[in-house]
């Protein structure tokens, strides 16, 4: 069931289950499907977070029995909501960020639920949100970070492609623009002229979105280092290269045309305040 009171937000319905109550003023939301050992072992590193940071799974609609209450319980898990509706990645954020803000935390950090992420640099994100900073981007190209394993035409496209076309449009410098590692401020994505929750954000729109709305709406943005490690070997993918790339050169092009700008900037209402 859907449990968000705002009317105005587009978001995929959903059954949540609450394990214990907010402990923190920040929350890390993970997206995951299906990723087995993957998310647990990830899960396993958090542990000693629970504390720090309210941990929450946004899940696609695992079949592959990973995410078990028992586990989840064992894990610190604060809450996982598993998506009912339409739509893949962006979808699952936009059900956690309505969650994350109707439970008014006051930050909110994404990681992907696939533990090829530096968990342990989420000290560092909730730092520059207690800073100040309303989007923050890890990086494994600025200094401290680091890749390990990064399959040669992922880093191309994100070197020659992807990183410098979000740049020009954002009018920000961005290196590692494909990297779901991040943090949001609530007052960004509760800004009326952002308004993340539409049907419009169904794959990875939401991803190129966020990058570029945040400095030209004049937020505290910035990059940090982080580590991303790829398995030695083929990397398994649930898109095809060729429907990735068309997909991302669409996404793209959209971005450049403004097409995902929401044009009739209303006021904030009761609700989002």
């Amino acid at each position: 069931m859907n449990v968000i009171k705002n009317k105005n937000w587009e978001i995929p319905n959903f059954e949540l289950k609450e394990f214990k109550s907010k402990n923190s003023k920040y929350c890390v939301c993970i997206p995951v499907i299906n990723e087995g050992i993957k998310i647990q072992k990830q899960l396993n590193k958090l542990k000693s977070l629970a504390e720090a940071v309210d941990i929450i799974i946004l899940d696609g609609g695992s079949t592959d029995g990973s995410l078990e209450e028992i586990f989840l319980l064992d894990n610190h898990v604060r809450a996982i909501l598993v998506k009912k509706g339409k739509g893949k990645l962006s979808a699952q954020l936009r059900m956690g960020f309505a969650y994350a803000l109707q439970e008014q935390y006051e930050g909110i950090i994404t990681v992907d639920g696939n533990n090829k992420d530096s968990v342990e640099s989420i000290p560092a994100f909730i730092q520059k949100l207690d800073e100040g900073y309303d989007f923050v981007q890890g990086s494994r190209y600025v200094p401290g970070g680091k890749e390990i394993n990064t399959p040669i035409s992922r880093k191309l496209a994100i070197k020659l492609i992807h990183a410098p076309f979000i740049s020009l449009v954002a009018g920000y410098h961005y290196t590692d623009t494909t990297n779901g590692f991040r943090a949001h401020s609530a007052r960004f994505l509760k800004d009326p002229q952002l308004h993340p929750f539409r049907d419009v954000f169904e794959t990875y729109e939401l991803l190129g979105y966020l990058s570029v709305k945040a400095p030209k709406l004049g937020y505290k943005v910035s990059e940090i280092p982080v580590e991303r490690s790829y398995p030695k070997g083929k990397v398994p993918t649930k898109i095809s290269p060729l429907r990735g790339n068309m997909l991302l050169m669409k996404i793209l092009l959209n971005l450049y045309l403004r097409k995902y700008d929401f044009k009739n900037n209303p006021k904030v209402s009761k609700e989002e305040q």
